[in-house]
């Protein structure tokens, strides 16, 4: 892949229209999951990570690619397992008796999308491993920092039905992710489509097969996130993210409400999806759109909460109805 600072910066309209053009080139491979793809988008332009969620079988692995393919961007595949350890994640030193000296050999998170697959299914030190990559960008290796390639996201998924085997991310980690997308099963139509595909010939290992091509780079991108920086946020706005961030803290049914840092990540994937919809300000609808996306990982139901049935989903939505909309 070609370094995103030896390419000319395009416009902020061009970059918009790239990034709308990867949601179509998406969709020639991944039908019925159009909001997880925005979301992803979301996320490169407000350099942030996803938190995948949804059955075995939702084309989760086949968007990440998909979503690579049309970026032009590298991507790597880890699957989480109860004997993977942080170096086959970051990388390790490695003894050559050649020269008799260690050399670094690089981890699969050298990369720009990394998807890691089932996350919760190892162990929290090799979880932890991911923390440094994460927030700073870079691994530490024998005490010596290796900068990440950049754009660098983490998509990590877990399936919501099974839970024997598994080690729950703990909220440090989950608050690092910008997003938690969920997605479903699609609806019958859109199942039709799926395997209509698949009788006509299609296969999701080859996505060139399937039409997908490069239609943005990280040119684009680095653009994208610029842009995404001018706009505009009114002080009432603003008010608005920090009032729904505290009116989580006093919800009965919560016993984790939304930090800081899920008030920062509201307002960063607000203007993100600001920019991308051709607008250069923040409205409270765009708070509202991304509420639940950005703030659903970051809560924490009561005991008692969770016996009634009540969700993440339906306690955000009570947030949204009570905390005043600004004019």
């Amino acid at each position: 892949m070609t370094d995103p600072t030896d390419l000319p910066v395009p416009p902020a309209d061009e970059a918009r229209q790239a990034l709308r053009d990867v949601r179509t080139e998406v969709a020639k491979a991944v039908v019925g999951q159009d909001a997880a793809v925005t979301g992803l988008v979301i996320a490169l332009l407000a350099r942030g990570h996803v938190l995948l969620e949804g059955v075995p079988g939702v084309a989760k692995t086949l968007l990440v690619r998909s979503l690579a393919a049309a970026l032009d961007l590298t991507t790597t595949r880890v699957q989480f397992t109860p004997d993977l350890m942080p170096g086959d994640v970051t990388g390790s030193l490695v003894y050559d008796s050649r020269t008799a000296e260690f050399s670094f050999r690089e981890g699969p998170v050298f990369t720009n999308l990394l998807l890691a697959d089932e996350i919760n299914r190892t162990p929290p030190k090799t979880q932890a491993s991911l923390l440094e990559a994460m927030q700073e960008r870079q691994v530490s290796v024998d005490g010596q920092p290796r900068p990440l390639p950049d754009p660098f996201v983490v998509c990590a998924t877990q399936n919501p039905v099974e839970y024997e085997g598994t080690y729950p991310l703990p909220e440090a980690q989950l608050d690092r992710f910008l997003l938690k997308l969920t997605l479903p099963v699609p609806p019958r139509e859109d199942e039709v489509t799926v395997l209509q595909r698949h009788a006509d010939g299609f296969d999701p290992g080859d996505l060139a097969g399937a039409g997908v091509r490069a239609v943005a780079g990280p040119q684009h991108l680095a653009a994208a996130s610029a842009a995404v920086g001018t706009v505009h946020v009114a002080p009432e706005v603003l008010g608005y993210v920090v009032d729904l961030a505290r009116a989580t803290r006093v919800s009965p049914s919560l016993s984790l409400g939304v930090s800081p840092r899920g008030a920062t990540a509201l307002l960063a994937s607000s203007r993100a999806w600001a920019w991308l919809a051709g607008r250069a300000y923040v409205s409270p609808d765009d708070v509202k759109a991304l509420a639940g996306a950005t703030l659903r990982h970051r809560v924490s139901l009561r005991p008692e909460a969770e016996l009634e049935g009540v969700t993440t989903d339906a306690v955000l939505d009570g947030v949204l109805a009570s905390v005043p909309v600004p004019r």
